[in-house]
C-alpha cells in the first residue's frame, strides 16, 4: 500500500519532469516573455510612461507611416498571386506531366532557398537599373529596355523569386498525396481532363493553396531584404522598423509596427494550423499513387513553361555570379576576383562571413540537439500533461513572429541591465539564440513528425524494464529518427546563413555577419561587393546541401533495417 504514493511522489520529481519544466522555461525566456515585452513598449512613451493607443493614433495620423502599411499589403497581395500561381503550374508540370530532369528542375525551384533576399534586389539593380545589362541593350548589342526597377516592380519581382519555393514545396507535397482512384472514378463518369481538374485536382490541394497563400503573404508581408535592396524610397512596414530604430533610434514606435507586422502572420498561423489537421485527414493508407497518362501537347506545354522558369531562376545567379568577378561594371568587363577582398568595404575583410560560418554551425549544433530533445519530451513522456500543451504552443509560437519581431523585441528584454541575462547582448549568444528561436517551429514539426511514426511500446518496454529513458532515447530514439535529425541541422544552417531580420539589430559594430553585411554594402554603393558576399553565401549553401544529400544517403542505408521493421 505504500509503494503506490512512494513512486508518484519521485515521479513528481523525476529527470524527465525537471526537464520539461527546464522545456517550458526557456521556451518562455526565448520567445513568450520577449514578445510580451516589445507589445508592452507599443504603449509607452520615451519616459516608459504609459500613453494607451497614442502610438497607433500617431502612426495612423502620419501619412508617409500610414502609407507604408497601404504599401505592404499591396505589394505582398500581387507577390503572392503571382508566385502562387507559377508556383502550381511548376510543381503541376513535374507531377503530373512525362518530362525529363524532374530531379533537376525540383532542385533548381529550391535554389532561392540558398539565397539572400537582399541577393534578388541586387540583380535585378544589375539587370535593370540605370546601368544595367538589359536597359543598356547588353552593352548596346540590343535595343535598350528601360523598367522603372526602383520601387514596387523591383520588390515584386524579388519577392516572387523569394515566395516561389516555397510555394512550390506546399504544392508539390499536396499533389503528391493525390488518389488516383478519384481520377479513374471521374473517367468512368465520362468526365472531361477540365472536369477532372476542377472537380478531383483542386478539391485535393484546396487545403495546399490555402497553406501556399497564407505562407507566402505572411513571407512577403515581413519581408526586409527585397524592400531595402531595391525598394528606393518605397516603404513597407519591414524598412519603417529599420528606420525607426536604427536611424531615429525610436523604440516605442518601432514596437508599433511590429505589431502590426505580427497581425497578419498570427492569422496565417491559426490558418496554417487548421488546414495542417485537415490535410492529414484528407491521406489515407488505401490511396494510390498518382498515374501519369499519355500527352504529348500537355508534355510539351509543361516542359517549355518548366524550363522557362528555371532559365528565370538561374539569370538572377548567374548575373550575380558575372557582376562580382568582373573589374568595373558596366565599363570594364575583364575577368578581376578583387570584389572578393572585402577590407575596403566591409571593414574587417572576411570576418562578416567566417562569423557567419560559425553561428550558423552553433545555431545548426545547438538548435538541433535543443529541438530534438524538446520534440522528445513533449510527444513521448506521460506526465505533466499540462505544462507539455504549454511547451507545444510555446514551439509552435515563432511560426506567427517575424524575425524583425524576434530582434526587437531581444533588444528590449536582453538589453535591460536589470536581466540577469543581459551579458548575452552584442555577443555571439543571442545572435544563435534568436536564429534558434526564429527558425524553430518548422524543425520541431519535422521532430515530432518523425517521433510520431516510432512505437510507443519502445518507451513502455523500456519502462517496465527500469530502462533509464535517456538510454532508450541516445540508443533507439536517436538512430531511428537520423535522417530527420540531419534535415533539421541542415534547415537550422541554410536559414542561419541567409538571414538579415531575426539578427539586424542584434549583432555588435565586431561582430558582423555576411547577410547583414550586404544590407551595409548595398547602403554604401559597394555593389559589386555586394555580389561577391552573396555568392559566397550561395555556393557555401550549396556545398551544405550537397553534403547533407550524402550524408542524408548513408543515414538512410543505416537505418533502412530499423525504418522498416515492424
Amino acid at each position: 500500500m505504500n509503494t503506490t504514493p512512494r513512486r508518484n511522489w519521485s515521479e513528481l520529481f523525476s529527470l524527465q519532469n525537471l526537464l520539461i519544466v527546464v522545456l517550458v522555461v526557456t521556451l518562455s525566456i526565448s520567445t513568450l516573455i520577449p514578445l510580451l515585452l516589445l507589445f508592452s513598449k507599443a504603449f509607452l512613451n520615451k519616459e516608459a510612461e504609459f500613453i494607451g493607443l497614442k502610438n497607433f493614433i500617431t502612426y495612423f495620423s502620419t501619412p508617409a507611416l500610414a502609407r507604408s502599411l497601404a504599401n505592404t499589403v499591396w505589394v505582398s497581395v500581387l507577390s503572392t498571386t503571382i508566385a502562387v500561381v507559377l508556383a502550381f503550374l511548376y510543381a503541376y508540370g513535374i507531377s503530373r506531366a512525362a518530362i525529363r530532369g524532374k530531379s533537376f528542375l525540383h532542385y533548381i525551384a529550391l535554389l532561392p532557398l540558398f539565397e539572400p533576399t537582399m541577393m534578388h534586389g541586387i540583380a535585378l539593380t544589375y539587370l535593370f537599373g540605370n546601368q544595367g545589362l538589359v536597359s543598356t541593350g547588353f552593352f548596346g548589342l540590343l535595343p535598350e529596355m528601360r523598367i522603372p526597377i526602383y520601387g514596387p516592380i523591383g520588390i515584386v519581382i524579388s519577392e516572387v523569386i523569394y515566395l516561389f519555393p516555397q510555394a512550390f514545396l506546399i504544392f508539390i507535397t499536396a499533389l503528391s498525396i493525390t488518389d488516383q482512384r478519384l481520377y479513374e472514378a471521374a473517367e468512368s463518369l465520362g468526365a472531361s481532363k477540365f472536369k477532372s481538374f476542377m472537380s478531383v485536382t483542386l478539391p485535393s490541394v484546396k487545403y495546399g493553396l490555402i497553406s501556399a497563400i497564407f505562407v507566402c503573404f505572411t513571407a512577403s508581408f515581413t519581408d526586409f531584404g527585397a524592400p531595402q535592396a531595391i525598394g528606393g524610397k518605397f516603404n513597407v512596414l519591414a524598412t519603417d522598423i529599420y528606420k525607426q530604430v536604427i536611424g531615429q533610434q525610436n523604440m516605442s514606435m518601432g514596437a508599433t509596427v511590429g505589431i502590426l507586422l505580427t497581425i497578419p502572420a498570427f492569422i496565417a498561423f491559426a490558418v496554417d494550423r487548421f488546414v495542417d489537421r485537415k490535410q492529414r485527414a484528407m491521406t489515407s493508407s488505401k490511396s494510390t499513387p498518382y498515374q501519369i497518362p499519355e500527352g504529348k501537347w500537355r508534355d510539351r506545354l509543361y516542359r517549355v513553361f518548366c524550363w522557362m522558369m528555371t532559365i528565370a531562376i538561374l539569370i538572377p545567379l548567374c548575373t550575380i555570379l558575372f557582376a562580382s568577378l568582373i573589374k568595373v561594371w558596366p565599363y570594364n568587363i575583364s575577368f578581376s576576383m578583387k570584389h572578393y577582398n572585402f577590407s575596403t568595404v566591409a571593414g574587417s575583410g572576411l570576418d562578416p562571413f567566417w562569423n557567419s560560418l560559425k553561428v550558423s554551425g552553433l545555431t545548426a549544433i545547438v538548435g538541433t540537439i535543443v529541438t530534438f530533445v524538446f520534440a522528445y519530451l513533449i510527444e513521448k513522456t506521460r506526465y505533466l500533461k499540462g505544462l507539455r500543451q504549454v511547451g507545444y504552443f510555446l514551439s509552435i509560437l515563432p511560426l506567427a513572429l517575424p524575425g524583425m519581431v524576434i530582434g526587437l523585441a531581444y533588444i528590449f528584454f536582453f538589453n535591460d541591465p536589470a536581466n540577469p541575462l543581459n551579458w548575452i547582448y552584442g555577443t555571439m549568444a543571442i545572435i544563435v539564440l534568436a536564429n534558434i528561436t526564429h527558425f524553430y517551429a518548422v524543425p520541431f514539426i519535422t521532430a515530432t513528425t518523425a517521433l510520431k511514426k516510432l512505437d510507443k511500446e519502445f518507451e513502455l518496454v523500456s519502462e517496465s524494464m527500469r530502462v533509464p529513458f535517456y538510454k532508450t532515447f541516445l540508443r533507439v530514439t536517436v538512430p531511428m529518427c537520423l535522417p530527420s535529425i540531419v534535415e533539421i541541422a541542415m534547415f537550422f544552417f541554410v536559414n542561419s546563413m541567409v538571414t538579415v531580420s531575426a539578427v539586424v539589430f542584434l549583432r555588435s559594430a565586431d561582430m558582423n555577419l555576411a547577410a547583414v553585411a550586404l544590407v551595409n554594402m548595398e547602403d554604401a554603393g559597394d555593389v559589386a561587393a555586394a555580389a561577391a558576399m552573396s555568392m559566397l553565401i550561395v555556393l557555401t549553401n550549396i556545398v551544405i546541401r550537397f553534403a547533407y544529400e550524402l550524408v542524408l544517403k548513408k543515414v538512410k542505408r543505416r537505418t533502412a533495417a530499423w525504418q522498416n521493421h515492424k
